[in-house]
């Protein structure tokens, strides 16, 4: 954190006009060089000396609670229906029905129908008066600022019964907004929930509890089965299932032993684990979850910097609109000046941009929070919709379409030897090999239960392969060109070769200077979620799909070809990828890499959405990439693509819609229709549905 820089949490911030209100009373106190608050996050960060007075000061207005972020107090959590203002809000709405019975038994204009109405107007509307008055003094034309003017306009004109029904109906609207607000922001809080604050660690044969602040790396923790891990850390005794969902959005328990990394927030399901820890508390995994989810909240997407514009010029067209309509009439067309400028306060009313400033920040936030809890770790606004007009998806090949483990496949008997010999023979050479072809022998060996034969005068032979002495035989294992050095190979051994390489795998020769004994045929296996993940991907309209690899064209095809891709460019350096990604995109429009966030961090860069695989404890991934899958699977990838799609669909749906309402409601100008209470529910309706639209991402799910 930079120096003089201070991070609060904010309870009771409502609204999008309400949050630019406060950051900009808050950069005019003295002590205050800059500040930013992010709304999605219910979060402010200042840089300066202002104190938590001073900022609730600041916040005053809309009732703004602050809270150092490092406090230890919880937040105070009340029922919907004992908040002060929901309350003031029922005791508005009984009012305003006891003014409608004396309104219908006695008459409109009887002293007990006024005063039922009146005390609907000042109960339910005392804040929101003290406001709006504040505001005109300031000439600060908020949303709250028009409704106090058109309120007190109609009890000016004698409209008692519809000021108190604009009163309630505004109280219900703003109090449902802030409900929907801070359900969509519990995204955050859900995941900030996860971690234990304390941990239990044994220092000096003792055992103690302490606060994960205290816990510094290398102490033991000790995890009993059932409890959730505290910190990041590498286990160091004892072998558990570790259910990880909190972080990869895996449903499977993942088997840990010694050696293995273990995240905070996950849950120890069977035995005792001791771990060793590798992070400190804001380091872990889970910590920078939490910091990119609400970085990525604040940031704003291209719709949304589209509707700030268009509602920068939007609000002073509709006051002109509203001053027009209120003199307009009366003074060329001899209109009544009650019912005109009683239109005009409807007029400003129905204006307010409300619905448009919020339709885009609530969609997003709730689409990134329900992304982050399903273990996809979206880094923006712009990404996410990004993602949503993809045309073409690239994937490097090892390790992101297969499993990244070479596995023998096949072992051909060229002379006398069973399958057993040849593997005690190879794997013999292959243990003092570091190529990654000779590790799939010795698992194969390994798993087969085969006493290796012990190998002498081991001789590595680059680009080629190695000769080692065994039993007094020197034998030789690696390409084509290095048997063919000392053996003849055969125009049928030659075809078999041919024949297993178009399969896509790599075949290794295996002999002595005068025969050849087998082929060894080793291959990269397809995860088996790739080829159903590709089928999805096309079937959600991805029309290309493409694999970038290092590898050979005939393994290369064959993979692509096993999986359903519609293209292959096999061979590729680094480079070549960056490439292949501008060709692509030039080629298509919109284009997607997906890899490990490291080998193709320059193609990742480059591709309109860099997706990254295996983001959990991957600090690589989780910096260059756009997108980050935790787990380490692509099963991930077609849910983000259908999540980013929704959401721009539903930013759209919520445009249009607050758009068209208010539209509609000012036509209704035109043959005098449009009333107050019409007013007020255009406008606080309009927001309130934008709002609940956007939260029908949170039940997006895989």
């Amino acid at each position: 954190m930079a120096e003089n820089q201070h991070v609060y949490r904010l309870q009771g911030l409502s609204c999008a006009n309400c949050a630019a209100k406060f950051e900009k009373n808050v950069r005019n106190i003295s002590s205050v060089e800059d500040a930013q608050l992010n709304f999605g996050a219910a979060k402010l960060t200042i840089q300066g000396a202002a104190t938590v007075d001073e900022l609730e000061e600041a916040g005053a207005f809309d009732g703004i609670k602050v809270i150092p972020e490092q406090s230890k107090l919880s937040e105070f959590k009340q029922s919907f229906w004992k908040k002060k203002e929901n309350v003031k809000t029922m005791i508005s709405l009984f009012f305003t029905m006891l003014g409608y019975i004396f309104y219908f038994m006695i008459n409109e204009s009887h002293p007990l129908t006024i005063g039922a109405f009146l005390a609907a107007i000042l109960i339910g509307g005392y804040s929101l008066f003290i406001i709006g008055l504040k505001n005109l003094s300031k000439l600060q034309f908020d949303m709250k600022t028009l409704m106090t003017i058109a309120i007190i306009g109609a009890a000016i004109i004698g409209e008692w019964a519809e000021g108190a029904v604009v009163v309630f109906l505004f109280a219900l609207s703003e109090a449902l907004e802030s409900y929907s607000i801070d359900k969509a922001r519990r995204s955050i809080t859900s995941l900030m929930d996860i971690a234990p604050k304390k941990a239990t660690i044994r220092k000096s044969n003792e055992t103690i509890e302490i606060a994960v602040e205290d816990v510094q790396i290398n102490d033991i923790l000790l995890i009993k089965p059932g409890q959730k891990i505290a910190m990041d850390g590498e286990v160091v005794n004892g072998e558990s299932s570790v259910n990880q969902a909190a972080i990869t959005g895996e449903s499977i328990p993942v088997h840990k032993t010694t050696g293995d990394e273990v995240f905070a927030g996950t849950i120890n399901e069977e035995g005792s684990l001791e771990v060793r820890v590798t992070k400190r508390v804001e380091d872990t995994t889970i910590a920078k979850i939490i910091h990119l989810v609400e970085e990525a909240q604040a940031e704003r997407a291209p719709s949304q910097q589209f509707v700030d514009k268009f509602a920068k010029y939007y609000t002073p067209a509709i006051m002109a609109i509203a001053l027009l309509v209120a003199v307009i009439p009366p003074l060329f067309f001899s209109g009544d000046w009650s019912e005109w400028v009683y239109s005009g306060l409807a007029v400003l009313v129905v204006g307010c941009p409300c619905a448009l400033v919020v339709s885009t920040p609530v969609a997003i936030v709730t689409a990134i929070g329900n992304a982050a809890r399903n273990g996809v770790l979206i880094k923006g606004g712009i990404h996410l919709e990004e993602t949503g007009h993809l045309k073409a998806i690239a994937f490097d090949k090892t390790g992101t379409l297969t499993r990244g483990k070479p596995e023998v496949t096949d072992i051909v008997s060229l002379a006398n030897q069973n399958e057993q010999e040849i593997l005690r023979i190879a794997s013999a050479i292959e243990e003092y090999s570091q190529h990654p072809l000779a590790s799939a022998i010795i698992r194969k060996a390994t798993k087969s239960n085969i006493d290796k034969y012990h190998a002498k005068n081991f001789v590595s032979i680059t680009g080629k392969g190695a000769k080692a002495k065994i039993l007094d035989e020197e034998y030789l294992i690696g390409n084509l060109a290095l048997l063919e050095e000392y053996s003849t190979v055969s125009r049928e051994e030659k075809e078999r070769i041919n024949q297993l390489q178009s399969e896509g795998k790599t075949v290794m020769l295996l002999g002595t200077k005068s025969e050849i004994i087998a082929l060894i045929a080793v291959a990269d296996q397809a995860r088996v979620t790739s080829k159903s993940i590709i089928q999805k991907l096309h079937n959600l309209g991805i029309r290309q799909t493409i694999m970038l690899t290092g590898d050979n064209q005939l393994t290369g095809v064959a993979i692509s070809s096993s999986l359903g891709l519609t293209e292959t460019r096999a061979e590729l350096l680094p480079d070549d990828k960056l490439t292949a990604i501008k060709e692509l995109k030039a080629k298509y429009g919109n284009v997607a890499m997906v890899g490990d966030g490291i080998n193709d961090a320059p193609a990742l860069a480059t591709a309109n959405v860099g997706i990254a695989m295996g983001g959990a404890g991957t600090d690589a991934a989780l910096e260059t990439a756009d997108i980050a899958l935790m787990a380490d699977d692509l099963e991930k990838l077609p849910y983000t693509i259908s999540l980013s799609r929704k959401t721009l669909s539903i930013i759209k749906q919520n445009i249009i819609f607050a758009l068209a309402l208010k539209l509609v409601a000012l036509l209704l100008v035109i043959p005098g229709w449009l009333t107050l209470w019409i007013a007020i529910f255009a406008d606080m309706g309009a927001t309130l549905i934008v709002v609940l639209n956007a939260m029908r991402l949170m039940k997006k799910s895989l």
